[in-house]
């Protein structure tokens, strides 16, 4: 498994462009793994865009939130995520909710989620439209 990494500006990364490609055509950045593919990460991509940090008004792909998601060949995804602080007051209810609408996506078979804090998060994980929403 591969160490969570910093990326900024994911909204403009396409899935599968440019070179350095994973598996199966899938971009070698948030998702990975002998399981990848475009499908299934623009697929899960779409789904952490209806997950929100309800102190702030953007969705936890846009904040940066959400590390990587390693997804094996059996279906099982392992996801690396982050929150805006330890003392997050949904620290409880938003892996949750993560974890389970992933599962939820055909291709996965089961989830794992880590809640890591290195590296920490900051203000410049999120993409450009969330900094220009939040007036950054």
């Amino acid at each position: 498994m591969t160490e969570p990494t910093r990326e900024t500006g994911r909204a403009e990364a396409k899935p599968g462009s440019g070179s350095g490609s994973g598996a199966n055509g899938a971009a070698p950045g948030l998702v990975r793994g002998a399981g990848a593919t475009k499908e299934i990460e623009e697929a899960i991509i779409a789904v952490l865009r209806t997950v929100y940090d309800p102190e702030i008004p953007i969705d936890i792909y846009e904040l940066g939130l959400v590390y990587s998601i390693e997804l094996d060949a059996s279906g099982m995804a392992l996801i690396r995520m982050t929150l805006t602080s330890p003392m997050c007051p949904v620290a409880g209810e938003l892996p949750a909710e993560v974890e389970m609408k992933i599962r939820a996506i055909d291709g996965i078979e089961s989830t794992q989620l880590e809640v890591v804090w290195d590296p920490p998060w900051d203000p410049s994980m999120m993409s450009e439209a969330a900094r220009l929403t939040l007036g950054f």
